[in-house]
């Protein structure tokens, strides 16, 4: 017999999955609503391991420790299978920007954490990365969103004002970091 606590848990998950799998039933939600939700969810499409995830990572009030190591591991550095701690703030800036968005769909990831020994082996091979990278810092992450442009990803990053927005579209992607705010 279960308790009540794990049936609400159950249907508070199930709602927030039934979210993201909804077209359109997120753009009556604002930013700020969304924060304030009672549970928060990210999905998530790593481009280089063919991985997918959707996680309720808040609920309740607190962060899920389950959830927070199954998004760690997505965003780990795909190259030596490094894994870092993913800041929370930065769950939530793009929890946030999901809602600007209006979107359901999962974030395409490009580049989550990124080890010292990546980052500086890219540095060596003439790719435009910071030394200090936010990336090695689990505070940084490169994306795009399928049905949206890069540009409106990239304005809708700038319009929160939570850190640093680099926009690449040769390459297709947008950085978002949650260091302070300024746009390249």
């Amino acid at each position: 017999m279960s308790n009540n606590s794990d049936d609400r848990r159950s249907f508070l998950r199930l709602g927030a999955l039934g979210l993201l799998a909804a077209p359109g039933i997120l753009r009556a939600t604002s930013s700020s609503a969304m924060l304030n939700a009672e549970v928060r969810a990210l999905s998530f499409n790593n481009l280089h391991t063919d991985e997918k995830l959707v996680a309720v990572y808040w609920e309740n009030g607190q962060y899920v420790p389950e959830s927070l190591t199954r998004i760690n591991h997505i965003l780990r550095d795909y190259r030596n299978g490094e894994i870092r701690e993913i800041a929370s703030r930065l769950l939530d800036t793009l929890c946030e920007l999901s809602a600007r968005l209006e979107s359901s769909t999962p974030f395409e990831i490009i580049s989550g954490y990124r080890s010292p020994a990546t980052n500086s082996m890219l540095r060596g091979q003439g790719h435009s990365v910071a030394e200090r990278s936010l990336h090695m810092d689990g505070m940084a992450i490169d994306i795009r969103v399928p049905g949206r442009s890069l540009a409106a990803l990239r304005n809708a990053a700038l319009s929160l004002r939570a850190g640093g927005v680099g926009y690449y579209p040769k390459d297709q992607f947008v950085h978002i970091d949650v260091g302070r705010v300024r746009t390249w």
